[in-house]
């Protein structure tokens, strides 16, 4: 359906092409439109036509270009046969048609209109192949989009039951708990994340309870914090990108440390949509964090940043003696 679009507005913009050319060679002759001019321009679109059909996609665009140069040369003196050994003489008769004028001089006079119709074609089929480039680059997005997305809650779950495991054996009085906050989680990713973006009031409740949920493992061992600041809720954000820094933060500090764990996240959003995310945890030093499995989490989010958030997002990841910190900007978008 697009290309038969395509089609027609090619034919169409090609008719008014050649109708220009047509007055501007007409009435370029001096003497008025003559019924001989329709034969000649006529005779003119149909050697563009060739170039245009035949030539170009069976040896330009298929880098044949010895064999298109040769053909073009062979073209070219063949207009010039027909037109002054033929057309003149049957049509024009008189002088011109008893005189042959020089080949560059007949050439010259033509080659304006062929460039201008073939130049035009080539202009098309460039537009139309960038066309589909764009709807090209489109669908990998998206399928890489889906790809990435599809990997966050299968990585997230396989952590979690991990954990719900543990506690279900040392039959914790945390578990019923535990088993809540992960029913709401998982609602808000199985059926609330099917799109790009989600209101930013939704992934802020669901990032307090991803938060909840894994506080809950910390027990006394610890202080979580949780501040939000967010001026206006108007905006939209990439769902589950913040919970992927929270998970990275509970996973490090609880696996390293057995006591003093502190994470820190601060959530603000001011009222031009600039989103400032930090989360902070402290983690030991002396412990074998090599072993962690690093999962795909972080350069998932990564990836999805630089797809959704082009030029729009800064993401600083730093440790300095016993302290973790991200911190990304983002610069959201409101509701459509």
């Amino acid at each position: 359906m697009i290309i038969s679009q395509f089609r027609l507005k090619e034919f169409v913009s090609q008719i008014i092409l050649f109708g220009v050319l047509f007055l501007m060679y007409a009435l370029d002759k001096h003497h008025g439109i003559q019924f001989y001019d329709f034969i000649f321009f006529a005779f003119y679109v149909s050697v563009a036509t060739v170039i245009n059909y035949v030539f170009l996609p069976k040896y330009f665009y298929t880098k044949k270009l010895w064999m298109f140069w040769i053909l073009i040369v062979t073209i070219l003196l063949t207009v010039f046969v027909v037109e002054e050994y033929v057309l003149e003489p049957i049509l024009v008769g008189g002088d011109r048609g008893e005189y042959v004028s020089n080949i560059f001089f007949t050439l010259f006079s033509i080659l304006p209109y062929l460039f201008m119709m073939v130049g035009f074609k080539l202009a098309l089929d460039s537009w139309q192949k960038q066309q589909k480039l764009d709807e090209l680059q489109t669908v990998i997005r998206d399928s890489e989009l889906r790809f990435l997305k599809s990997q966050i809650n299968p990585h997230f779950l396989f952590n979690n039951l991990n954990n719900l495991y543990s506690y279900a054996i040392e039959n914790s009085s945390k578990t019923p708990s535990i088993i809540l906050e992960l029913s709401s989680v998982l609602r808000y990713m199985l059926y609330d994340c099917k799109e790009d973006f989600v209101p930013l009031h939704k992934e802020i409740e669901h990032l307090q309870n991803f938060t909840a949920l894994n506080e809950l493992q910390i027990e006394e061992r610890g202080e979580i914090r949780f501040n939000e600041n967010v001026a206006s809720n108007k905006f939209v954000i990439a769902p589950l990108i913040l919970s992927v820094f929270v998970e990275n933060a509970f996973k490090h500090s609880a696996a390293s440390q057995s006591e003093n764990i502190n994470i820190s996240i601060d959530v603000n959003v001011n009222s031009s949509g600039l989103l400032a995310f930090s989360c902070v945890n402290s983690f030991s030093t002396m412990s074998n964090n090599a072993n962690l499995s690093h999962g795909i989490g972080l350069d998932n989010v990564k990836k999805r940043l630089e797809i959704l958030y082009p030029n729009n997002h800064n993401l600083t990841i730093s440790t300095i003696n016993s302290v973790y910190d991200v911190s990304l900007t983002v610069q959201l978008k409101e509701h459509i």
